[in-house]
C-alpha cells in the first residue's frame, strides 16, 4: 500500500472550477479555449510558474510553483469522448510542447482534451509532495464528470493519457482509483474509461526505474514498501482499464522494460491491452505535426475498434 500523507495544506474543494478566458495564455499555449482551475482561486500561484519558451515564442515547458488546473481543446465536432493528459517531465517540469501537439491530433478524431497542469514534488518539502499530483488528476476527474454535458461527452468515455513521468502518474491514477487521496472526497468517477501510455515509468523497482522520478517524487531514502506502492504494474487487477501502451526499444531514458512489465500484468489480470515497441524513436516520438507516419494511426484504430471514435 502507499504510505503517504492525504492532509492538504490548501483547502480542496470539489473544484467548483473556476473558468477563467485568457487571450494571453491562447497565444501562448496554442488553441486551447479554456483554463479551469482544479480549486478555485485559492490555490493560484502568481507569478511562480517558470515558463520556457521555443524560439518562435510557443511555450513548450513549465517548471517551479505550478497554478494546478485544466487547460481545454475542444474539436469543431466533438464525438463524445474526452481525454485528460498528464504530461511528462519527470516530476521536475511540464513538457506542454507534446501535449499541445497532442491534442491537435486527437482534436481531429472528434476527441476533446483535458490537459493537466500538475503540482511538481521537486519544489515541495511538506508530507503531501508524493500525492499532490494524484490529488490533482483526481480533482480533474471529479470537474469533467461533473461538467460531462457542457463538452458534449458520453457515458463511460473518459480516459487517461500519460506520458514519461506522466504516464506514471497516469498509471498510478488507474490503479490506484479506490482510494481517495483527498480526505472526505468519495471515489465515485475515478477510474478511467481506458488508458493510453506513452513511453511510459511505470516500476519503482532499482533494474527498470527512471531515477529522477523516483528522486523528485520520494526523496533519497526510498524504502521497499514506497518501491511496491508507487510500481503501478504491480497494482494491476481486472478492473484496470483497457490501455493502449507505446514505446521505443532505444529509448535512453525509459527503459522499454516499463511498459512490458505494465502490459504483462495487464494481460496475466487478462484486461484488454495493446503494446506497441518500434525499433527507433527514443524517448518521445511521432508527435510533431510534421511526422505523417505515426504510431498514432495505431492508436486511432484502437479508440475506432473500442468504439472511442467513429
Amino acid at each position: 500500500m502507499l504510505l503517504i500523507n492525504t492532509k492538504s495544506t490548501f483547502p480542496i474543494k470539489p473544484a467548483l472550477g473556476v473558468l477563467i478566458f485568457c487571450c494571453l495564455s491562447l497565444r501562448l499555449f496554442g488553441q486551447y479555449s479554456d483554463e479551469i482551475l482544479l480549486y478555485g482561486l485559492e490555490y493560484k500561484n502568481n507569478g511562480n510558474e517558470e515558463k520556457t519558451f521555443d524560439g518562435k515564442g510557443n511555450l513548450t515547458h513549465l517548471s517551479g510553483y505550478v497554478t494546478p488546473r485544466l487547460l481545454v481543446y475542444k474539436p469543431q465536432n466533438p464525438c463524445g469522448t474526452g481525454i485528460i493528459i498528464c504530461p511528462g517531465g519527470g516530476y521536475a517540469r511540464l513538457n506542454v510542447e507534446n501535449t499541445r501537439f497532442i491534442a491537435d491530433r486527437l482534436t481531429k478524431m472528434g476527441i476533446t482534451v483535458f490537459v493537466l497542469i500538475y503540482r511538481l514534488p521537486v519544489n515541495d518539502s511538506s508530507a503531501r509532495k508524493s500525492v499532490a499530483a494524484l490529488q490533482d488528476v483526481q480533482a480533474a476527474f471529479r470537474i469533467v464528470r461533473r461538467r460531462a454535458k457542457e463538452w458534449r461527452l458520453s457515458d463511460g468515455k473518459l480516459g487517461l493519457w500519460g506520458s514519461s513521468a506522466g504516464g506514471h502518474l497516469a498509471a498510478m491514477a488507474a490503479t490506484h482509483y479506490s482510494t481517495s487521496y483527498v480526505l472526505g472526497a468519495d471515489t465515485a468517477g475515478l477510474r478511467p474509461d481506458f488508458l493510453i501510455l506513452a513511453w511510459p515509468v511505470i516500476s519503482f523497482r532499482q533494474d527498470i526505474a527512471h531515477n529522477g522520478s523516483v528522486k523528485n517524487l520520494l526523496g533519497n531514502n526510498i524504502t521497499e514498501e514506497q518501491r511496491t506502492g508507487y510500481s503501478s504494474d504491480e497494482w494491476v487487477n481486472i478492473k484496470t482499464p483497457p490501455t493502449f501502451l507505446v514505446h521505443a526499444s532505444d529509448d535512453p531514458t525509459v527503459q522499454a522494460a516499463n511498459s512490458i512489465r505494465f502490459y504483462e500484468a495487464l494481460k496475466k489480470a487478462e484486461v484488454p491491452a495493446e503494446l506497441h515497441i518500434y525499433e527507433r524513436g527514443g524517448h518521445g516520438f511521432g508527435l510533431a505535426p510534421d511526422v505523417q507516419d505515426s504510431w498514432i494511426g495505431q492508436l486511432e484504430l484502437w479508440l475506432r475498434r473500442r468504439n472511442f471514435i467513429k
